[in-house]
């Protein structure tokens, strides 16, 4: 018999403020459960748990999230991660329309914003 991935565990400084960002970002709601204190925070539908850990993060990420927009362009999708307080790491977008942007959540932890799949013509 082989395992399933019941969660993606994230360490963080603040579970709650964390999941709640990324709560915004996936349009996912966190667990009913879940309040701002509470040692861990889940979001359910995307198998993303956040615990407390006491030290900050240090160093590059090994694992990544990369992010594909669903109702709107890249473009869009960074500008609107901007406004819930991502910030632009690393912009890897091209002229031609091609490439990724490099985000950190509110935490420093980096992921990417890839081009919606209307944007690849699939």
């Amino acid at each position: 018999m082989t395992s399933v991935i019941r969660h993606v565990t994230v360490d963080s400084l603040d579970p709650y403020r964390l999941a709640s960002f990324w709560s915004e970002v996936l349009g996912q709601p966190l667990h009913e459960d879940d309040f701002p204190g509470d040692p861990q925070a889940l979001i359910p539908a995307a198998n993303l748990l956040f615990v407390t850990v006491p030290e900050k993060k240090a160093g590059k990420n090994r694992i990544h999230f990369d992010l594909q927009p669903q109702e709107r362009t890249r473009d869009e999708e960074v500008e609107r991660l901007l406004g819930l307080g991502a910030v632009l790491v690393d912009d890897r977008r091209r002229e031609d329309g091609t490439g990724w942007a490099v985000l950190a959540d509110v935490e420093g932890n980096e992921f990417c914003v890839e081009r919606s799949q209307a944007e690849r013509g699939n």
